[in-house]
């Protein structure tokens, strides 16, 4: 973790990171996107340890990016549902994840297709669409399993 204090330096991106910038938060964040929302489902897609898995999703219901909710199907289990907070990242991650798509591509395609729940266009890393043109605003945008998913992911979409 970074420091808490940053002498002669005022960085929103540094005090952002204290939050986020940690890979596992950002990986729970994304899978929270897609629409995990069980403690069981990020441990078995991300194989992380269940006490870090634990502090993450802790520290993300503290700043407020994911709330607990009940779970009805499992009693006495909650949830992790993003807030609106959380939701605010989705750009930030959507672009990343172009970035990496770009300059790191995986050999089958992109495992996930960023595309325009108007038109079913493709959203590029400037988040417009690439058929209508118009700029993807929050929630017009789905993450359907793309050609490099993994084999499984594409039979649960």
């Amino acid at each position: 973790m970074l420091q808490r204090e940053y002498p002669g330096q005022v960085c929103s991106i540094a005090r952002s990171l204290e939050v986020v910038g940690e890979r596992w938060t950002l990986l729970i964040l994304r899978d929270a996107l897609v629409g995990l929302n069980r403690f069981e489902e990020f441990q078995e897609k991300l194989g992380i340890a269940s006490n870090v898995l634990s502090n993450r999703l802790k520290l993300l219901c503290d700043e407020e990016l994911l709330e607990r909710a009940p779970d009805p199907q499992r009693r006495g289990r909650p949830k992790y549902v993003l807030t609106d907070k959380g939701r605010e990242l989705a750009p930030a991650l959507i672009v990343l994840m172009k970035w990496g798509d770009r300059h790191y591509p995986t050999p089958g395609g992109p495992p996930r297709l960023t595309l325009h729940a108007e038109c079913g266009g493709n959203v590029g890393s400037d988040l417009r669409c690439e058929r209508c043109g118009r700029h993807a605003g929050r929630g017009e945008i789905e993450l359907p399993p793309g050609p490099g998913a993994p084999h499984g992911e594409h039979a649960a979409a």
